[in-house]
């Protein structure tokens, strides 16, 4: 971009881009910004997107794309419009607006894409446009730059460093800018890594999250860099953080390296039926500190995941996802046990839900005071649905087998014997 104009330069310029001889590069202009809208409303239908994309906002045109192509032909305009004699006095204004609404566009997109819904975030947003907004005016009116001096006048020692206002503002902006390019191009990698079912889940949780914490770290070393700190003290830096991990931080650094393992082995996967400590449900996310396991009457648990590799797991459907349920009933002794026990498991195979292979099986498990006691074993394959519904299922089938039958279930039954002495009958009158 062109170098901060004065308020002589300014004055001249205002006065050409709004005289009749403007018209021409008024035109221009509005080709370059209707060409940058079709182009995006084409890419928008040709490549797949979501409401979180930084290139297309939610509304197609409110993303990041639309003002980076307008910019883009705008400084194209301004180089070719002085090969046919037109002076480019328009696009020396309009060109730092453009800049500016395509970076607040791209951080504001970027910011929403990597914590949506997030009310900090989005006064984040607000103050950055602002302080943009305000740069863009200054750059235009030629007063940045006397700004600028006079925050080089600001300055204080720390140590053996001379640090200066603009030293600390320019560092942040870069600073900013690298974490903002990082964030963008993590949460890119992340979403395609998610959308590709290729892969299993788990590999992609542990891909996405190794690519962000990657890319993070790179952005901020070189923000820090950029910042002008000397990055030979960060040793010391990594040796108080070593034993701040040794002590105080063991169990976050236990609960992130858990995290990573059972992504990496594959123990644990989205979808999956478990029972943690009593608590037993689905897990719906496996984060790098932690795992969320939602129980079927919609009750939420967030497991360390340090838990899940030092205590006992029961996993329905880890490598196989059938589970075995079970039901008990009692028979009178004096029925036809064989024909009952064939006569139940056939009504139980045509139960929903109910396995045909492996098929139901009734065994006599025990000779009862009041009857004969049968457990019932059935098999289903989704136990993420829950064995109550299933199980009541069951056990009415058996009551209707029974009704059918004629074969009671026996109540409690207990015999009494009186013994005493004989009462004398007394003697007739």
């Amino acid at each position: 971009m062109q170098e901060p104009l004065n308020l002589n330069e300014l004055q001249a310029l205002l006065g050409r881009a709004f005289s009749p001889s403007a018209l021409g590069e008024w035109a221009v202009l509005l080709g370059c910004l209707l060409l940058a809208a079709l182009g995006t409303l084409i890419l928008s239908r040709t490549a797949p997107r979501h409401h979180l994309s930084v290139l297309f906002g939610e509304r197609v045109i409110d993303g990041a794309l639309f003002p980076l192509l307008a910019m883009a032909l705008a400084f194209g305009a301004r180089r070719l419009l002085p090969l046919f004699g037109i002076a480019p006095a328009l696009f020396k204004l309009v060109l730092p607006l453009l800049v500016s609404l395509a970076a607040i566009r791209l951080v504001a997109r970027v910011l929403a894409a990597a914590w949506p819904d997030s009310k900090p975030i989005k006064a984040v947003e607000r103050v950055g446009s602002w302080l943009v907004w305000i740069g863009a005016v200054l750059w235009i009116v030629g007063l940045l730059p006397l700004v600028m001096e006079a925050m080089d006048d600001i300055g204080w020692k720390v140590g053996n460093v001379k640090l200066t206002l603009r030293n600390v503002v320019e560092g942040g902006l870069t600073s900013a800018i690298v974490l903002v390019l990082a964030l963008w191009l993590s949460s890119t990698i992340e979403d395609r890594l998610l959308r590709r079912e290729s892969l299993d889940m788990s590999m992609r949780k542990i891909a996405a999250n190794a690519v962000r914490a990657l890319l993070l770290l790179i952005g901020l070393l070189f923000a820090l860099s950029a910042a002008g700190i000397d990055l030979t003290a960060l040793g010391v830096l990594g040796g108080a953080l070593g034993v701040g991990l040794g002590f105080g931080l063991q169990k976050l650094a236990a609960n992130y390296v858990s995290g990573f393992v059972i992504l990496a082995e594959r123990s644990l996967r989205i979808g999956d039926m478990v029972k943690v400590d009593g608590f037993e449900g689905r897990v719906t996310d496996i984060k790098t500190r932690y795992t969320v396991i939602r129980s079927l009457g919609g009750k939420e648990a967030i497991v360390p995941n340090e838990m899940l590799i030092t205590q006992r797991v029961e996993n329905s459907s880890l490598a196989d996802p059938r589970v075995l349920l079970s039901t008990v009933v009692q028979v009178s002794y004096d029925c036809e046990v064989e024909s009952v026990m064939q006569s139940l498991m056939a009504a139980i195979a045509d139960v929903p839900r109910v396995l045909r292979e492996p098929g139901p099986s009734v065994q006599l498990s025990q000779f009862q005071a009041d009857g004969l006691e049968l457990t019932i074993y059935f098999w289903i394959m989704d136990p993420e649905n829950g064995s109550g519904g299933v199980r009541s299922a069951v056990n009415l089938a058996i009551l209707r087998t029974l009704k059918d039958l004629g074969v009671d279930i026996p109540y409690p039954q207990r015999v009494m014997h009186h013994v005493g002495q004989p009462v004398e009958a007394p003697p007739p009158r």
